[in-house]
């Protein structure tokens, strides 16, 4: 995710970050630096020239040159500036109360990932307490409306379809009168999409619009068509008005060119990101954190957030009484590598990491040494994951062939283990290093990590 800018973006920092002084030639060069990266990101070419501008106006004032630590002030308005570029601050759904139906519109163009986004958006609103039926409005692409159908059967979900409707007016209204009827409140109308945003496309999106009212009118749009996806939100926009949009694909676009000029272009803020292909991959869009990202300062609340979300608080704290009478196991491994699965992508994790985020290349990752570990402790009987001292040479063997693995593969795995075993036994008995390391923890804004965290 952001892969090529924040590798520009991070060298800067660190650069700046290690100086004692600043001077106007410093500014220059930097800023220089930074408007290539924009550039080269595919960012609006106005948005670079108001960034710029700006960056070396309020660079260049007393505030940086004659501060105690000048390298400091001039990264936080680095920060600052691409922090207004996302939008400042997240913007929740203006959604009416539970007992007043809210209806949101999709609308896009084919490919774009509308109905994706529509069940994944339901299946948030539905976790959050909210009452959401699917309206299947997109009568022009072939299996649309089955393939809304079954996604809204994956998330326990109604949807509305009308069998043979040709009119996506008439489904729209009848699927908000149906929401009415039946306590649902919470309308969200998957519309069809078109190659390029043509005429009749547009007249169908108004007359939508007019016949159900909508609470919120959303684009939703490729992050990786970059240029195109800013100029497609201008479209729609200058069309049929919006009110935010949902970026998909976030977690393949290494550019952000879309994501940083679209606040800018259109005035109208990102709601949503998807950033994978499951269900729960689907994030409201926080600009400061995203900013913090891009500058290869990590993202230690989400990280933090993922992991109160999958871990579950009772099990946490068995599993932080085991660490400190050492007795971590093998199986115990295997459920921290589960708990790590849930999180999301090993990519998206580091790049909330701080020092390590834009850091690592996908080459350097090794995607495939998590499920290798999985694959040998589970090719382990019961007794083995409890007590890896009795697994000998014979054993060893046995187990690696029924992980597909090597003998040496299942040898560096009970190494690992045995390490870190060690390091929880004696960062349990140390008091003082575990004070430690929840201060860092609460320095980077995260506030410490929850009892159990699985790193």
């Amino acid at each position: 995710m952001l892969e090529k800018i924040t590798g520009t973006f991070s060298s800067v920092i660190r650069t700046l970050s290690g100086k004692a002084s600043i001077t106007e030639k410093n500014i220059e060069e930097t800023v220089e630096q930074i408007k290539m990266a924009l550039l080269e990101a595919d960012v609006n070419l106005r948005v670079v020239r108001r960034f710029v501008n700006s960056t070396i106006e309020e660079a260049k004032g007393e505030k940086v040159l004659k501060s105690v630590d000048p390298g400091q002030q001039f990264v936080k308005i680095i920060y600052d500036k691409i922090s207004a570029m996302l939008g400042d601050k997240k913007t929740d759904l203006a959604l009416k109360g539970p007992d007043t139906q809210s209806v949101i519109l999709l609308l896009g163009l084919q490919g774009a990932g509308k109905t994706t986004a529509a069940h994944k958006l339901a299946a948030r609103l539905k976790k959050e307490g909210r009452r959401p039926l699917l309206a299947a409005c997109d009568l022009v692409r072939p299996a649309a409306v089955e393939q809304l159908c079954v996604l809204g059967e994956k998330i326990d979900v109604p949807v509305y379809k009308e069998d043979g409707a040709q009119n996506a007016v008439k489904v729209a209204k009848e699927a908000v009168s149906f929401a009415r009827k039946n306590g649902l409140d919470t309308v969200i109308i998957d519309t069809a999409g078109r190659l390029q945003a043509d005429g009749a496309m547009m007249a169908e999106l108004e007359d939508i619009k007019k016949a159900v009212s909508p609470v919120e009118t959303v684009l939703v749009a490729d992050a990786m068509t970059g240029q195109n996806a800013v100029e497609i939100a201008r479209s729609f926009n200058e069309q049929i008005g919006l009110t935010g949009v949902i970026l998909t694909k976030f977690d393949s676009d290494a550019r952000g060119g879309a994501a940083l000029s679209l606040k800018s272009v259109t005035q109208k803020p990102i709601l949503f990101i998807g950033t994978g292909e499951k269900t729960e991959d689907f994030e409201p869009f926080y600009p400061e954190r995203i900013a913090s990202r891009i500058l290869g300062m990590g993202d230690v609340v989400s990280l933090v957030e993922k992991a109160q979300e999958t871990v579950d608080q009772e099990t946490a704290l068995k599993m932080q009484k085991k660490m400190q009478r050492n007795e971590f196991t093998l199986q115990d491994m295997l459920d921290q590598l589960e708990q790590v699965e849930k999180m999301g992508s090993l990519r998206s994790l580091l790049d909330m990491m701080p020092g390590i985020s834009g850091q690592i290349s996908d080459e350097q990752i090794d995607k495939a040494g998590m499920k290798h570990q999985k694959a040998i402790i589970q090719s382990m009987t019961r007794k083995e994951r409890m007590n890896h001292l009795i697994i000998g040479p014979a054993r060893r063997k046995r187990i690696a062939k029924g992980s597909g693995t090597s003998v040496q593969e299942v040898n560096r795995l009970i190494k690992q283990f045995e390490k870190t075993k060690l390091t929880m036994k004696k960062l349990a008995r140390n008091k003082g290093a575990q004070a430690k390391l929840m201060q860092q923890m609460g320095a980077m804004g995260g506030g410490g990590l929850p009892n159990g965290f699985p790193f």
